[in-house]
């Protein structure tokens, strides 16, 4: 009788597992694993918000593997010497993981497969987070691509993607487990759940974990959002979006499953951009995968003499920022929004970056060092792609076109004030024409609103042209 152990990371599912299904066909018995080795993760263990999620995603699959016949094994440590241990323990001959793309992942898991196989152990692992391996598309040179469009012309050319796996109908436990730890006990044990109650807003916003993946993506699929997806999907005060990232993140769903349902949905500018967003994801771990340094270092070199703000001058700055007390109503809506849900609009997202990097020239790395912390959607790759992009630094990066007026943002995309009103309600009584600058409104406007710039609400930060010259100068010192 062959047992294989299964390592569970950002595949937390049971549909579409490469590595389950694998497994089941192989061997006779399967161990279901999941190894909680922060450490691992280099200078990227989960944040806060990330660990919230894979709480309740660990709960999820656990209680879908049950339903096979199998408890979810949670343990932690260091990952070879736990499944050394287990190994041991049931007498499995394989074990079967899905790939990590992020740098300390390829490192840790290199070194795994090899002492692994050194024992004499069958070790395999398969693509169960992309559609297309980053190796799979290059340039003509046979270089990677750096620029979005080349790429996604490639990956159109690449060929059909491979249809989902179904869910196994039942998982066989090997014997001998009865002691190891499993379940919702093990899970707790982690300590992952935050220990001041500041995730309360999370609940009311998300459903981490298979189930909830599949509810999102109906909702979004077979209501009018799929379609509708091109024309609202800027507009941070509708509900416009999938809100799939983080189960994608998380493993809860695969890319295939979005793909296939967006490859089956009714042809329209939506479904077709929800497509290119899928495509987007896979650039940023095609960028990620050839270009290891850049969670820290800058894609384009030249910015590596760019004059950042020192940390001693720009301490409180930042705290404002990440606070949501910018004085720029758009900028603060976002980073409300951010604390309270986990999550931020895109829109928004690229103006809250852009404020931070050109017009208080705060440097990337901190916004992405804010953000892998408090978004539950904090993906190493994707978070560094939209840094980087933001900073002018990365891939399509194009600085001078790329500082955003808050003020016009909010006008374009918030035009009826009801994101910021939403979450900066101390200025919810203004107008709509004095919301996105309360600054330029007329005195009258805001005795009549009953808003005292400084006491109700800080008036802005910094002077939005004058630090959009700043940017703009600091960036002629490196053009060269």
């Amino acid at each position: 009788m062959s047992t294989a152990i299964v390592l569970f990371r950002r595949d937390l599912r049971v549909s579409d597992q490469p590595a389950l299904h694998a497994a089941l066909d192989t061997a006779d018995h399967v161990l279901p694993v999941y190894v909680h080795a922060p450490h691992e993760d280099g200078d990227w263990p989960p944040g806060g918000a990330s660990r919230w999620w894979l709480h309740h995603s660990l709960v999820a699959l656990d209680e879908a593997l049950r339903a096979r016949g199998a408890g979810l094994v949670v343990v932690a440590g260091d990952t070879l010497a736990e499944l050394r241990r287990l190994i041991g323990a049931i007498g499995a001959d394989a074990v079967h993981w899905c790939r990590c793309y992020e740098p300390d992942a390829i490192v840790r898991d290199t070194a795994l497969k090899s002492a692994l196989r050194d024992d004499g152990i069958t070790v395999e692992s398969h693509n169960g987070s992309l559609m297309v391996e980053p190796w799979a598309l290059a340039t003509g040179n046979g270089d990677p691509y750096r620029v979005y469009s080349p790429f996604g012309r490639a990956f159109a050319k690449f060929g059909d993607i491979a249809a989902p796996l179904p869910a196994p109908d039942a998982v066989p436990s090997p014997a001998g487990t009865a002691d190891l730890p499993t379940g919702r006990d093990a899970i707790e044990a982690l300590r992952l759940l935050p220990r001041i109650d500041w995730d309360a807003g999370f609940y009311r916003h998300w459903r981490p974990g298979c189930d909830g993946a599949r509810e999102r993506l109906a909702r979004f699929f077979e209501g009018s959002a799929a379609g509708a997806y091109h024309d609202e999907r800027d507009f941070p005060g509708i509900d416009g979006t999938s809100g799939l990232s983080p189960h994608l993140h998380h493993g809860d769903l695969s890319p295939r499953e979005a793909w296939q349902c967006a490859v089956s949905a009714p042809e329209s500018k939506g479904v077709d951009h929800f497509r290119r967003e899928l495509i987007w994801r896979e650039f940023a771990y095609h960028l990620i995968y050839h270009y290891p340094e850049t969670p820290h270092t800058p894609l384009n070199r030249r910015f590596d003499a760019f004059p950042w703000r020192s940390p001693d001058d720009y301490a409180d700055d930042l705290a404002a920022w990440q606070a949501g007390r910018t004085g720029v109503p758009i900028v603060d809506a976002g980073m409300r929004q951010l604390w309270h849900t986990g999550w931020m609009h895109n829109r928004v997202r690229m103006i809250v970056a852009s404020f931070l990097t050109k017009n208080l020239l705060i440097p990337w790395q901190e916004g992405a060092r804010w953000f892998w912390d408090t978004l539950v959607d904090a993906d190493l790759a994707s978070n560094t792609l939209g840094w980087q992009w933001a900073g002018g630094c990365g891939a399509d990066a194009a600085p001078y076109f790329r500082i955003f007026n808050p003020v016009l943002q909010g006008g374009k995309f918030d035009g009826d004030g009801a994101y910021v009103r939403h979450w900066v309600p101390e200025i919810a009584t203004l107008p709509d024409d004095a919301l996105h600058a309360p600054w330029d409104a007329k005195p009258q406007t805001l005795q009549q609103a009953g808003i005292v710039l400084g006491r109700d609400y800080p008036g802005p930060m910094v002077d939005l042209k004058a630090t959009r010259r700043r940017a703009l100068d600091a960036y002629e010192r490196i053009k060269g």
